[in-house]
This record gives structure tokens, C-alpha cells and sequence, in this order.
């Protein structure tokens, strides 16, 4: 009997020192997961939110609608406004979210989702980095950069509305929207 007791002691001991390690470990688990969470993956929880997007040049208020590789896509008063993600400055509306509600959003870039506003032929308004507006029709989309056939947003893209054509990196873009 008394060996049996010695032992049950034994894995008592044993028990709280396991939980002891587990509970000083804990802390450091969850700062390791939360360090490996993108701010693009924590703002993916948030489609179908409201939110306020900041950049350089402008602040975007509205619902985050989709969300790319490289990009966000909010509606902002019944408008579409695409920003891509080196433009963004900070986010305010957030929820928290713990890393189980973590998701990816989508993973194509902005280059694809630029070639498929060109082949929308819509009307967009380009915002810079520093405050420039260009507006006019998306013509086509390289690697880094697009160019535009500039007209007034009002105007059909036609060979008469084309007032100049712009190449526009996309590193100095702010944000897109849609001119309707």
C-alpha cells in the first residue's frame, strides 16, 4: 500500500509540473501565432464590414468587398475603390480576431485585377501617392505599372474623348475608382 501511495504522489507531482511548463510555454505560443498573422489575412476577416481605409492621398469609407494577394476592394458609396496594399497607411473599424477566424481572401494580384478593370473599359479616377488625379480608361497592364487613356470620366473612350495617354506605376497609386 504504501508504494502505492509514494507513486500516485510521484504522478502528482509530475502532473503539476507538467501543467506548469504548459501554463509558462502558453504565452509565448500565442505571441509566436499572432507574429505570424499578416495584417492582409487579419483584414480578410472583415469582408462584408465597414471600415476606413487610409493612404497618402485619401481616405476610402465604405465596405471591404473582396481582398487580393496585393489589394483591397471596398464600395464606398455605391462606387467600387480599389487600393492597392503598399498604399495603405492604416485601417480603423477593425474587429478583433482571434487566428482560428484567420482566412487568405483572394490570391490573385492586383496586375489581374487591373487587367480586368481594362477589359471592363470602365471609367476609373486614379488617385496618387501625392495627391494627383488622373481619370480615364485603363489601356493595358504590364508588371508594375498600366497605362491610361485620360478623357473625362463622363466620356465614352473614344479615339476624340482621348485627351492624352499616361503610364502610371503602381507603386504611386492610392487608389482606383470606378468614374460612375
Amino acid at each position: 500500500m504504501r508504494w502505492e501511495d509514494l507513486f500516485d504522489d510521484l504522478e502528482a507531482q509530475w502532473l503539476r509540473e507538467q501543467r506548469a511548463e504548459q501554463d509558462a510555454l502558453l504565452p509565448q505560443l500565442v505571441r509566436a501565432e499572432r507574429a505570424a498573422v499578416a495584417w492582409t489575412d487579419r483584414v480578410a476577416t472583415s469582408i462584408g464590414r465597414s471600415m476606413t481605409v487610409a493612404t497618402a492621398a485619401q481616405r476610402v469609407t465604405g465596405v471591404l468587398l473582396d481582398l487580393g494577394a496585393d489589394w483591397l476592394l471596398m464600395e464606398e458609396q455605391r462606387r467600387s475603390a480599389l487600393i492597392p496594399a503598399a498604399a495603405v497607411l492604416g485601417i480603423s473599424g477593425l474587429d478583433y480576431r482571434n487566428r482560428s477566424e484567420v482566412s487568405r481572401g483572394r490570391r490573385i494580384g492586383i496586375g489581374t485585377a487591373l487587367r480586368g478593370i481594362a477589359r471592363d473599359r470602365s471609367a476609373v479616377t486614379v488617385h496618387d501617392t501625392a495627391g494627383g488625379l488622373t481619370t480615364g480608361s485603363i489601356d493595358w497592364v504590364g508588371a508594375d505599372h498600366f497605362d491610361i487613356a485620360e478623357h473625362p470620366a463622363d466620356a465614352v473612350r473614344r479615339p476624340d474623348a482621348i485627351t492624352g495617354r499616361r503610364m502610371i506605376p503602381v507603386a504611386a497609386v492610392s487608389v482606383i475608382r470606378r468614374a460612375d
